[in-house]
């Protein structure tokens, strides 16, 4: 009966799903996969349901099974989060490599570091560099993707340099907590020169 597509066991009774991140609410994606229950499993295309899932914002990676008994297994590999990149408007939460993982939101998460523009491929050291920052930071902008600019939530612009950005941040910070550089009443911090720092 299976064979001929006939009888319970050629119809799609169940879909379950599994994450590499635990603790995650994977409702949606059953949802994402488009796929109805009672549908003919054999009918049903392993390769363009995992299509639909890998264009669904957050996941990364998918696999689709189908059992023996008509049902289907979905594995997924999720982003994570590691910042959030805003258009002036709205907040997207973004992996280490500059992919947007999840819908906006009108407010961006607490002591998420914030990017603008072009995003590169991996923003793993300049997050963790600029997490130390948090309480001062307003985004960090890519400029002719090759330098970063950092914005305070005060207005001062940070020009770092293009070959070592994290070892600025951390100079960046050790002048913040020995001379609280980032509250004075400056317009520009000009770090591109590793000889010396200029001010305006």
């Amino acid at each position: 009966m299976t064979f001929m597509g006939h009888g319970s066991i050629s119809m799609i009774r169940n879909v379950s799903v599994s994450a590499d991140v635990h603790n995650k609410d994977l409702t949606g994606i059953i949802t994402a996969a488009g796929i109805s229950p009672g549908t003919n499993t054999y009918s049903a295309n392993l390769d363009i349901i995992n299509e639909r899932l890998i264009q669904t914002p957050g996941i990364k990676e998918s696999a689709v099974r189908r059992l023996p008994n008509g049902n289907l297994i979905i594995r997924i590999k999720l982003y994570r989060a590691v910042a959030s990149w805003t258009d002036g408007k709205y907040y997207y939460p973004l992996s280490a490599d500059g992919t947007i993982v999840n819908q906006p939101d009108t407010e961006n998460k607490p002591g998420a570091v914030t990017f603008r523009g072009p995003i590169p491929n991996d923003i793993t050291e300049i997050t963790k560099a600029a997490t130390n920052l948090i309480g001062d930071l307003d985004y960090l902008e890519m400029v002719d993707g090759r330098r970063w600019n950092l914005y305070t939530t005060g207005g001062i612009l940070v020009m770092l340099p293009e070959n070592d950005p994290v070892a600025a941040l951390g100079g960046l910070v050790a002048l913040n907590q020995k001379h609280k550089i980032l509250h004075k009443d400056l317009q520009v911090i000009d770090m591109r020169d590793n000889a010396r720092i200029l001010v305006k």
